[in-house]
């Protein structure tokens, strides 16, 4: 085919959503697309102004534009395929158009072809009455996919290492290579290329958040987070799958938890660690009050929950807390469940809409059921803590290991003797055996979390020093795991956990020498 032939064929106009995702190249390779394809300049200048921002996708882009130059020539396809730069603003286009609506209007002006893989782009072609060539569906399954099997909970890619899988159950896993190839960027770019194209088109794939340097895509089932460099020193995909899905009667849970959630909990935590199976509960949780004739709507970033279509799940991601807050204020359901409450507009977010009479269900990362109430300190008053948080359930494993209720009362707080020292205390209790196990106080101008385990004093301990002491370490080990003993007269010992003694030595340390002098105690610390 002479050069000449190509100038007869079709004229195609390429915007950015072929260039990111690669599907452009794979059309050529694949001779779908012969004759003049002209990019416009704009297109790599918009490129070079992302990756100047940061953006590892302009990166790309340009890397795109550049390797089909190179395609070309190392296939020898000059006679079927001809590229050009353009650089042309249209006659009768309005100024400060986008660059896809320049390149639209080129399209439209030349009676070209346009070429795209973003679906909304395509049908306003169609409506428009523009040509338009959508580069077509993804194939049934994703390259990513390939990692996954029916015991595999996560896959870790990292350009230049070996990936890795998580396989087993929360609380029972392992972590095993998949490969013992290392992972090049070219195969990691492929995979980013995939999922943004299957996510453009809307295909089962939605793009959660998208910044300079990560990207969260939740496709189906899987939550994929990819960061990209500078951010991280090379691109790494991370993608989750859940393995269970639950109802709530496959709980082991006290008769008189599921009491409480029928009747009474509307400030409900949910916390635990990362993996303890916290959204699987908070899941089943939402379909029990849906089955239970309840409005349940969610808040999610990502939307990962797998829900019944009743059930409206909004994206923190594509509305301001403010537009979410109007939202669930003026449809008033009976419960919102609120995944991955994350940082302060998110506590406040969750404090106001409880006030406001909605039932709530907050999903918290913490390493102990009280981390999770401790997270609201600072954040409201103490006395509002029992009217905005009724309920923590704390997930270990995949299971209900601690279920807490918070009660406001007046009184002098354990281990203080004056009358007038009596204030207002949060008592947190376990909801099964009804045993307080901390009290919540102001004193002076500190709040206190204080446990009242029995085990954690041995011997008589001032409760001033108990209290200094516990403000001086809080910082560097949660008060549940200090355990306070008196040896003889003026000889206190501490006691916490190996994996704490580093942060006490090098920082506590100074504070406790301070409490020594003032009140003439001799303090030691010991591991546990």
């Amino acid at each position: 085919m002479s050069f000449i032939e190509v100038e007869k064929k079709e004229i195609y106009v390429p915007d950015t959503s072929v260039l990111l995702d690669g599907t452009l190249k794979e059309a050529i390779i694949r001779g779908n697309v012969k004759g003049k394809i002209l990019i416009h300049s704009g297109i790599v200048k918009y490129f070079e102004s992302e990756a100047r921002k940061g953006s590892a996708l302009g990166l790309l882009g340009i890397r795109e534009v550049k390797d089909l130059f190179n395609i070309i020539e190392k296939l020898g396809l000059e006679s079927y395929v001809k590229l050009e730069y353009v650089d042309v603003y249209p006659k009768h286009a309005k100024p400060g158009l986008t660059i896809d609506e320049l390149v639209r209007e080129i399209a439209r002006e030349l009676d070209a072809i346009l070429i795209t893989s973003d679906e909304i782009t395509y049908e306003t072609c169609s409506a428009l009455k523009i040509k338009c060539l959508f580069l077509g569906k993804s194939k049934e399954k994703l390259e990513i996919e390939k990692f996954f099997d029916e015991e595999t909970m996560s896959i870790h890619l990292k350009e230049g290492s070996i990936p890795y899988a998580k396989k087993g159950r929360p609380g029972d896993w392992r972590l095993v290579p998949v490969s013992y190839d290392r992972l090049s960027r070219e195969y990691l770019e492929k995979i980013v290329r995939e999922l943004l194209s299957v996510a453009l088109r809307g295909e089962r794939g939605v793009i959660e958040i998208k910044r300079e340097h990560s990207i969260i895509i939740q496709y189906g089932g899987y939550r994929i987070v990819i960061t990209l460099p500078p951010v991280s020193n090379g691109i790494e995909i991370t993608a989750t799958k859940p393995l269970i899905k639950k109802r709530l009667e496959d709980y082991s849970i006290h008769p008189k938890v599921l009491s409480r959630l029928d009747g009474y909990a509307e400030g409900i935590l949910i916390a635990g660690p990362p993996g303890a199976g916290k959204t699987t509960f908070a899941q089943a949780l939402a379909e029990y009050f849906m089955s239970r004739n309840r409005i349940v709507k969610t808040i999610e970033s990502p939307r990962d929950m797998v829900l019944p279509s009743e059930i409206t799940q909004l994206s923190k991601s594509y509305a301001t807390s403010e537009e979410i807050h109007d939202i669930l204020l003026l449809s008033r359901p009976d419960y919102t469940i609120f995944d991955e409450m994350r940082d302060t507009a998110d506590f406040q977010l969750y404090v106001d809409l409880r006030l406001a009479g909605i039932g709530m269900v907050g999903v918290i990362h913490a390493t102990t059921p009280i981390d999770a109430v401790q997270r609201f300190i600072g954040r409201v008053e103490i006395g509002m803590l029992p009217s905005i948080i009724d309920t923590v359930i704390f997930m270990k494993d995949g299971e209900v290991s601690k279920v807490y209720s918070l009660e406001m009362t007046v009184k002098v707080p354990e281990g203080l003797r004056e009358e007038d020292l009596a204030r207002p205390v949060v008592v947190v209790k376990d909801f099964i055996t009804e045993e307080p196990e901390y009290e919540i106080y102001v004193f002076g101008e500190e709040t206190f979390v204080v446990p009242l385990r029995k085990t954690i004093i041995r011997g008589f301990i001032d409760r001033k020093i108990l209290l200094k002491i516990i403000r001086a370490l809080k910082k560097y080990v949660p008060p549940s795991e200090i355990r306070v003993e008196s040896r003889g007269e003026g000889l206190i010992i501490i006691k916490v956990p190996e994996n704490y003694m580093g942060a006490i030595i090098s920082r506590g340390l100074p504070k406790l020498e301070t409490i020594k002098r003032k009140y003439n105690v001799d303090i030691r610390v010991e591991p546990t």
